[in-house]
């Protein structure tokens, strides 16, 4: 008798989309995305060429190509397609995926994970579904009619997870239901040891990264049933709160429920970005930083926030041996641009050691809503609000016109890279919202 015996059951789908860039491409040019020899490929510029973000199943079972593999290493096909990636064609597809999910499920039983998977939990619907799918409805058979509906309407084959809880579902997805021809996988309770403890590549199980495998590999874990038979006492002294939850993960265990998702306020807002070249002009290095801070800036205008604490990170090139830095700084309440990039120049000035930078990051924490500037006694008062109905009104008509409608000359020069941005989406090329 496990002791998982008692722990709340629901009826939970973990489903996603199989390689969705892929899959998108492959239907737009109408072909089957099972069949087709395509690969998405990012030709952004600090890929250095090209960088695979996704491949049809053929194109990485006949030509083992992987995804971020570089373009110089795929194999020569001339049946292979090479696609350009177009985001905003994938997240227009991704909306009518989970509309159809939606007919299926609450609002509020439906979480999007990510631009491909999606959790449905049918606990609350699965009853009105018997009475119009019949009374002998099962789950497999449910996400058997949820595929052939997503077939039939846009032409995308999805891969469900079952399971008793979300993590359940999530595990049933990448550990059975790709190796499956149905391309469905179902766990429960009772199937966990036969499942999951048998795993021995602790760092292919969901959550789980190559560190943390290393780690429990050194306190003699090498399977997941060791994970489940271990002293959970141990793991948490040795891992914290992080050993609580793996040892609830070899059992299966997860008590939360979709409907009551936690929704973490944000604490802090950022941007990053990984520079087309190696930069070891300070002018070029310190224009970026301006741009990206500005960024940051208008998206705490845009929340109605104000910042107390400004962060900058620089990665160096990798042929360097000074890695760079990461710094920050206390400053009065604000979300004006100019503060804000006055302070992350200024942590540059302390910290920088002439290295060639390739990463820059920016980050601003400690926020609170936007109540108005702090004067400061040696800025009139009059130049404080002109600065204020500066940002304004360039956030008004970028929001307008787009980010390029109004551009300052450094930008344009001296190795700014906001230009060269616009228009992309997750940091690739966003393309058109339709096939």
């Amino acid at each position: 008798m496990l002791p998982t015996q008692d722990e709340p059951r629901r009826q939970v789908m973990m489903i996603d989309s199989k390689s969705f860039y892929a899959s998108c491409e492959s239907i737009a040019r109408g072909l089957n995305p099972l069949q087709a020899m395509l690969v998405v490929i990012s030709q952004a510029e600090n890929t250095n060429g090209g960088l695979v973000l996704a491949s049809s199943p053929k194109a990485k079972q006949e030509l083992g190509i992987t995804n971020v593999m570089r373009k110089r290493d795929i194999p020569k096909d001339d049946r292979l397609i090479m696609v350009e990636p177009r985001m905003n064609y994938y997240i227009a597809m991704n909306k009518k995926v989970n509309d159809i999910f939606r007919e299926f499920v609450a609002e509020e039983d439906l979480q999007l994970y990510s631009i491909d998977e999606s959790l449905l939990d049918v606990t609350s619907s699965f009853e009105y579904l018997k009475s119009i799918y019949g009374h002998d409805l099962t789950m497999p058979k449910l996400a058997r009619i949820i595929q052939l509906e997503v077939k039939q309407k846009l032409g995308l084959y999805l891969t469900v997870g079952i399971g008793d809880n979300p993590t359940m579902a999530k595990l049933a997805l990448d550990l059975e239901a790709k190796h499956n021809h149905s391309l469905i996988g179902e766990w429960h309770y009772e199937t966990v040891p036969q499942k999951l403890w048998p795993i021995n590549e602790l760092s292919k199980v969901w959550s789980i990264g190559k560190r943390t495998a290393k780690t429990l590999n050194r306190m003699g874990i090498v399977t997941m049933g060791d994970l489940a038979r271990a002293n959970p006492y141990q793991l948490q002294e040795k891992l914290g709160v992080r050993g609580s939850d793996l040892f609830a993960l070899a059992w299966g265990v997860d008590r939360s429920i979709v409907s009551e998702h936690y929704r973490p306020q944000e604490t802090n807002i950022s941007n990053s970005q990984v520079l087309p070249r190696d930069y070891g002009n300070e002018l070029e290095i310190k224009n970026v930083i301006r741009e990206i801070g500005e960024q940051v800036a208008s998206r705490l205008r845009k929340q109605h926030k104000a910042t107390q604490v400004v962060s900058l990170s620089v990665g160096a090139a990798l042929t360097e041996e000074n890695k760079g830095f990461s710094a920050q700084v206390k400053i009065e309440p604000t979300n004006q641009s100019k503060l804000i990039v006055q302070a992350l120049w200024s942590l540059f000035d302390q910290h920088y050691e002439g290295q060639m930078i390739r990463h820059i990051g920016v980050s601003v924490g400690k926020l609170s809503e936007d109540v108005g500037s702090q004067l400061d006694l040696f800025v009139p008062a009059d130049q404080d609000a002109k600065q204020q109905t500066i940002d304004a009104t360039i956030d008004d008509i970028r929001k307008k016109y787009g980010l390029d409608a109004i551009v300052k000359s450094s930008s344009k020069i001296a190795g700014g890279t906001m230009l060269d941005r616009v228009g992309l989406v997750g940091g690739h090329n966003g393309g058109n919202a339709y096939g």
